[in-house]
């Protein structure tokens, strides 16, 4: 069950934290959603994935 508020994480990021906050948002490891949005991006010829990421950096608040 998803958490109240989708945000991008301050404690736990590699580049903007939209990952973390995916994970914490999901209730999942954030390496789990690291490696699946990896897998996703690369099966996708990897632009739309880096694109979503960007969209994504820019449209999530920050965590307070």
């Amino acid at each position: 069950m998803p958490s109240s508020a989708l945000v991008r994480s301050r404690s736990d990021r590699m580049i903007a934290g939209v990952c973390g906050g995916l994970a914490q948002w999901l209730g999942w490891d954030p390496t789990v959603v690291r490696i699946l949005y990896v897998l996703i991006s690369v099966f996708s010829a990897a632009f739309p994935g880096t694109i979503v990421y960007i969209i994504l950096a820019l449209l999530m608040p920050s965590e307070p």
